[in-house]
């Protein structure tokens, strides 16, 4: 490796250390922090990001970077240490533009502001939340504009997680989905329900944690290489390739929301599992999008994990392991109740057609809240309101609504699209998928997942953030990202399991 690019490799691996360190903490926050601790691990997270910060934004990492973009100046496109300069000179332009001390308050009010999420929402106070998001707000809207932006203040954050959309693209496919998911979710609301009482019967935590490592072992989830813990909330976290840390919640009384939560965030961690080792220690060890890390997660999750071939591989299992909760529940019987599609208040509990309805209006809110068209005093009956024009439902307690994710809290505004625009992704490789693997249903039947597992791997994961989600997308199904392929997903799965709806086009 030439000298400049060795030197430059050396920079940014430091400073990945030392985002790991914070990313570290941050998961330890989350899951085995002292409550009393709250106070100096904000100043610690803060301290982190300051210094990783600075010196990222610092005039070497400019010279070093110029040192290599000399050295590869005329070399083929696709070579990794050309893509490494571009995206981390693309970063530093963008890094440099905002203040170091705004990247230290963001940080310190961020862990303040998650604990006092916690707080507020195990007693049901949206007032212990609310000055934090006041202030949280105020500062994305300096980011914003240290930022720089096209039209729209929102354009800069959601370009944090969907580098290249903008708010307006995102309101288009938004709008087309609507469209045709309003009459689609009509036709299905009318038909009979099937029963679902027996998925909230008793299971034990431990056999829970059981069944949950069983299934990441089961997908290819390398657990010498990750972990499996709770939380209130659950995530993943990359601390490095070799460390992915996965949580889930475990309710006594509904085995299946611990299930597919780990569904879920096994697919985040399948994919940061299956970065290309080379890029280690560097900007580019991380997905491409929130969107295209969230479509592996919802295929995962939705796509296999509620598909019929895989409960016709692990339900056995399932009912070995829980013989006295699913003796008497024929498998046609819980795949239907685990598709079942009903309205709901809690977004990581809803049905997988009802479930951008839940995006949609989050993006509508935060939207607002950036603009300044909504105050965060009436952000609670903006909720109540967007939950009953959407979903015909309106929360009971703040749980439901205002206090039930931890984006906010977390400082993440951008962040709530990418989940429908991964569900999109997710169908749209998913009809790739079946092009290239005709015996894909057999594979999964089998429990065979490897071929599926390399094919995401070769087409997206081993890239990281080398390309750009767009990029990846089109050359792994040959199209831009479409609206079509997803609704085409629902409306073939969901016309079996409804047979009398007419949910054609």
């Amino acid at each position: 490796m030439h000298p400049a690019l060795m030197a430059l490799r050396e920079h940014l691996g430091g400073i990945m250390d030392v985002r790991a360190a914070a990313a570290l903490l941050e998961w330890d926050q989350e899951t085995y922090m002292p409550p009393s601790a709250a106070s100096v691990r904000a100043e610690q997270l803060s301290t982190l990001h300051r210094l990783a910060h600075e010196w990222f934004t610092s005039e070497k990492t400019g010279e070093l970077l110029e040192a290599a973009a000399e050295v590869v100046r005329d070399w083929p496109a696709d070579d990794l240490s050309v893509r490494l300069v571009r995206v981390v000179h693309e970063d530093y332009e963008k890094a440099r533009r905002v203040p170091t001390k705004l990247v230290a308050e963001l940080a310190r009010t961020e862990s303040q502001a998650r604990e006092a999420w916690k707080q507020a929402r195990a007693a049901n106070r949206y007032d212990l939340f609310a000055p934090y998001l006041e202030r949280l707000l105020v500062l994305q809207r300096e980011k914003a504009a240290a930022l720089g932006y096209p039209n729209h203040p929102y354009d800069a954050l959601l370009d944090q997680y969907e580098p290249g959309m903008t708010t307006a693209e995102v309101q288009t496919l938004f709008e087309q989905l609507r469209k045709h998911l309003v009459p689609l979710l009509q036709a299905l609301f009318e038909q009979p329900q099937p029963e679902d009482a027996f998925l909230r019967r008793y299971v034990e935590p431990d056999r829970q944690w059981t069944l949950n490592r069983r299934l990441l072992q089961a997908l290819g989830f390398d657990l010498d290489r990750g972990r499996l813990d709770a939380s209130v909330h659950p995530f993943s976290t990359g601390i490095a390739i070799a460390d992915v840390r996965l949580t889930t919640r475990i309710h006594p009384n509904d085995f299946t929301s611990g299930l597919f939560a780990t569904l879920h965030e096994a697919g985040h961690g399948l994919y940061e599992q299956g970065i290309d080792p080379a890029l280690e220690r560097t900007p580019l060890a991380d997905g491409a999008s929130l969107a295209l890390h969230e479509s592996q997660s919802r295929f995962w999750e939705n796509v296999i994990g509620r598909g019929l071939p895989f409960w016709e591989y692990f339900y056995p299992q399932l009912q070995e392991t829980l013989p006295d909760v699913l003796c008497d529940v024929p498998l046609e019987a819980f795949y239907r109740a685990i598709n079942r599609v009903q309205p709901s208040l809690i977004r990581v509990e809803a049905d997988e057609v009802t479930y951008n309805l839940h995006i949609l209006l989050r993006f509508e809110l935060e939207v607002a809240l950036i603009e300044g068209s909504l105050s965060v005093q009436d952000l609670p009956i903006a909720w109540e309101e967007g939950m009953q024009r959407y979903l015909g439902l309106r929360p009971t307690t703040l749980r439901e609504s205002v206090l039930q994710d931890i984006h906010w809290a977390q400082g993440a505004f951008g962040y709530f699209p990418t989940y429908t625009l991964g569900n999109l992704m997710a169908a749209q490789l998913f009809m790739a998928l079946r092009t290239a693997f005709v015996e894909l249903d057999d594979f999964v039947r089998q429990g065979t997942f490897f071929p599926i597992l390399e094919w995401l791997r070769k087409h997206i994961h081993r890239y990281g953030r080398a390309w750009k989600a767009a990029v990846l997308l089109q050359w792994a199904t040959g199209k831009p990202l479409q609206v079509e392929p997803w609704l085409q997903y629902v409306r073939e799965k969901y016309q079996v399991l409804y047979p009398a709806a007419s949910l054609a086009a």
